[in-house]
């Protein structure tokens, strides 16, 4: 019996020591969350430097954009323009490339013209010249008016 009551004293001894106290495993807990807290900052700082690392990029691309913007700008200005002279007094305008509003009207309203000459007239020739023709009149006088709102063209004085 001596020796039951001896080997469970040194087993409770050993179980006892093996155990943690309260301080150690609030002291883990507090570890633990600490490394939990640490990981979270790290993630976070580097999802932070990667957006910051994109919007730099975005930011260098908007003002490669804008430079190119401004240098076809320059170049388009200044090789493109006519200076007329009356009575001493020089005038120096920008002369725009590409077709009119009234050429692209002009255009427009003949093809429409045509297309609907050829559905309403049974003669194909015949609607397709007429509707042609009105068409591109039409189609003309709308984009000269178009013209004439964008400073393209001036009015007659």
């Amino acid at each position: 019996m001596k020796k039951i009551l001896m080997v469970a004293a040194i087993g409770a001894t050993v179980l006892a020591s093996c155990g943690k106290s309260e301080k150690q495993v609030a002291l883990e807990k507090q570890q633990a969350l600490v490394a939990y807290r640490d990981s979270i900052k790290l993630d976070s700082f580097q999802r932070a430097e990667a957006l910051a690392e994109k919007q730099r990029v975005e930011a260098e691309h908007q003002a490669e954009l804008a430079a190119a913007r401004r240098s076809a700008a320059r170049s388009y200005s200044s090789s493109n323009t006519v200076t007329t002279s009356s009575a001493g007094v020089t005038n120096t305008q920008a002369q725009k490339k590409g077709w009119s509003s009234a050429a692209k009207g002009t255009a427009i309203g003949a093809g429409v013209g045509a297309l609907t000459g050829v559905l309403i007239d049974k003669k194909d020739g015949r609607g397709a010249i007429i509707g042609g023709l009105t068409g591109a009149g039409a189609g003309y006088v709308i984009g000269r008016a178009e013209d004439r709102k964008s400073g393209r063209v001036q009015k007659k004085q």
